[in-house]
């Protein structure tokens, strides 16, 4: 008998929007032959719009000084056994230029909150427009004020990832310290947007004191918002933090929600993250297969990657590593994937 769940799956392939009663049915009664469902549906909606492309980004990890104080963060700003660094502008355009000759035509500059000055952002990114013309500049360097989004514009960069951590306030203030705010985070998604970028935003999946209703609320806003770019990982703890003792997220239920997101909005840009790849040894393939179409092996000095110590076991070098490209493309071929040359934009549908 076919159950309520598929029902609603099917529902949301063909319209790309739920009540939230039924977001919550699918959190609260799929099972694994609904994940393996949704995930047939979402792989055949990503080939519609995107074939069998993977796109690659190059990530290059800027610094790890951050002035937030995030509970679920090995870089936050009160860990004192955080080896802290930034990279100068010299060493971003470095790991820009061997990037280039591996192949990659999407830069992503990751950094905490507060790592370089604002003039010296603006500095990074004229250099990379630059030198490199035709390729994309992706930020995830937090929250600013509208007017310091707009100079990054300005400068040359195309678009911004900004995970919302979580569409709840209530959850919002669970994770975080009183002195950062879930208003001027969300109102923040909202000014890239109006600057002109493409936006990304996302959230962790398993987080502690996450429920179904609070992943409702994600998914709920991930369909009105409608993002570029969709950033999902499983929570992963980190030793020196408050939540390092509480369990991982779980692999399969970020698969499913990877599938359900592909199926809200079909040509959205959909890493298969570090944080997946790190949680299973074939995390990353999983995410592709569930809907996913991005990756983003890491760039950045290995003399400062094992510094950008996000969570424990964090994966930067092997398969999630920029210099091991060709494996890359081998894995995806294993599965009926190529990787995409070129930077990857959106597609228009």
């Amino acid at each position: 008998m076919r159950t309520e769940a598929a029902s609603l799956i099917d529902r949301l392939a063909q319209g790309h929007r739920l009540e939230k009663s039924g977001y919550r049915t699918l959190l609260e009664s799929a099972g694994a032959e609904e994940y393996a469902y949704a995930a047939a549906l979402a792989d055949a909606a990503r080939r519609e719009v995107y074939g069998t492309a993977v796109f690659v980004r190059g990530l290059i990890e800027i610094g790890n000084i951050c002035r937030n104080d995030c509970y679920y963060c090995g870089i936050r700003a009160s860990n004192r056994r955080c080896a802290r660094y930034a990279l100068t502008k010299e060493q971003i355009l470095a790991c820009c230029r061997e990037g280039y000759g591996i192949g990659f035509r999407t830069f992503v500059l990751q950094g905490g909150e507060g790592t370089l000055p604002l003039e010296q952002i603006l500095a990074i990114i004229a250099g990379i427009r630059g030198e490199f013309p035709d390729c994309a500049i992706t930020l995830s360097l937090g929250e600013y004020e509208a007017s310091a989004y707009e100079e990054m514009i300005a400068a040359g960069a195309n678009r911004y990832l900004l995970r919302h951590e979580t569409a709840d306030e209530a959850h919002y203030h669970k994770l975080h310290p009183a002195t950062m705010s879930f208003r001027h985070r969300m109102r923040c998604l909202e000014s890239l947007r109006e600057a002109g970028f493409a936006v990304g935003c996302g959230f962790m999946v398993g987080s502690p004191f996450q429920t179904s209703e609070t992943i409702t609320s994600d998914l709920k806003f991930i369909e009105e918002f409608s993002p570029e770019m969709c950033g999902i990982g499983p929570f992963l703890p980190q030793r020196d933090t408050p939540f390092g003792g509480f369990p991982a997220g779980s692999a399969d239920l970020t698969c499913f929600l990877l599938s359900l997101i592909r199926l809200i909005k079909p040509n959205v840009l959909l890493p298969s993250t570090t944080a997946l790849g790190s949680r299973e040894a074939d995390g990353r393939r999983k995410g592709i297969l569930a809907g996913a179409n991005v990756v983003m092996p890491n760039l950045s000095p290995f003399e400062v990657r094992g510094k950008y110590a996000l969570y424990d076991h964090k994966l930067s070098t092997g398969p999630e590593s920029a210099q091991n490209l060709e494996a890359l493309k081998k894995s995806l071929r294993e599965i009926g994937f190529s990787v995409a040359v070129s930077r990857g934009d959106i597609k228009n549908i």
